[in-house]
């Protein structure tokens, strides 16, 4: 199992994973995470719990006991929950989720989109405040980093000591979009444009991760790193939709990023 860190959340557990090191079989072999997988892949739910115990093993292993994984059902929205200890059929519709609370291993499912983990480990006397997001384009442009980082003040965080990471995600150069996608963007803020380059004729290359980067920036937080790990161009160590789809894959896996106290 590989996981992933970043220098700016040291001293905090966390770990982005990709696809390698889990019990599931089929067309997404290997770590998926996912609630369930449709198509040929099929649907075994004893293999993703065992998988999602790994995970919480291999980036907190020394609470993994009593580290229980909490994780919303992901909608592409700018919505922000305080974590809770909800059943799995009971997760609130949100795209990011933020404690205080030592005990709780915050966790966020991609597979192109951009996992971001964050963290305050001075807040509250030192108890610290964590946070994670999942920021596809729909939910960065809506504001999903910028309520998460919210929702950490709320707790106690101050956001210029935040530290932010954003791992393996699509990169610009995989990531085709049409006039229509760079339109979008151009409406918002013409200074989007940066996060662009031409591509055949008609198309562009998004940024994905450079954008979500602005946006943390732009809110105040204080550290950010962008881990720069191409989703879609690395079959044997992630997960990715976008390959899926092109491969003509009936299904495609998911992987996690944790986060916890």
């Amino acid at each position: 199992m590989e996981v992933i860190r970043s220098a700016v959340l040291a001293g905090v557990a966390h770990g982005f994973l990709g696809a390698r090191g889990g019990v599931f079989t089929g067309v997404v072999p290997g770590l998926h995470v996912g609630a369930s997988v449709a198509g040929a892949a099929g649907d075994d739910p004893a293999a993703i719990a065992e998988n999602r115990a790994r995970a919480v093993r291999a980036v907190m292993p020394h609470a993994a006991g009593h580290a229980r994984l909490v994780t919303v059902c992901q909608v592409h929205s700018p919505d922000c929950v305080l974590a809770g200890e909800w059943a799995d059929d009971q997760r609130p519709l949100a795209d990011a989720l933020v404690t205080d609370r030592p005990g709780l291993t915050l966790g966020i499912l991609t597979a192109d989109c951009a996992p971001v983990l964050l963290a305050d480990g001075q807040a509250n006397g030192g108890r610290g405040v964590v946070g994670a997001a999942h920021a596809g384009w729909k939910g960065a442009v809506a504001g999903v980093t910028e309520n998460t980082v919210a929702a950490m003040v709320a707790l106690g965080a101050r956001v210029e000591r935040i530290s932010a990471a954003i791992g393996p995600c699509i990169a610009q150069g995989s990531y085709e979009v049409d006039e229509g996608f760079l339109a979008r963007f151009l409406a918002e803020s013409s200074g989007n444009e940066r996060f662009f380059i031409r591509g055949r004729p008609g198309h562009w290359q998004f940024d994905l991760s450079g954008y979500v980067a602005d946006r943390l920036l732009l809110a105040g937080v204080g550290r950010v790193d962008v881990l720069g790990l191409d989703t879609y161009a690395a079959p044997d160590r992630f997960f990715s939709f976008r390959r899926a789809t092109h491969r003509g894959e009936p299904a495609h896996g998911r992987q996690i990023a944790l986060i916890g106290l």
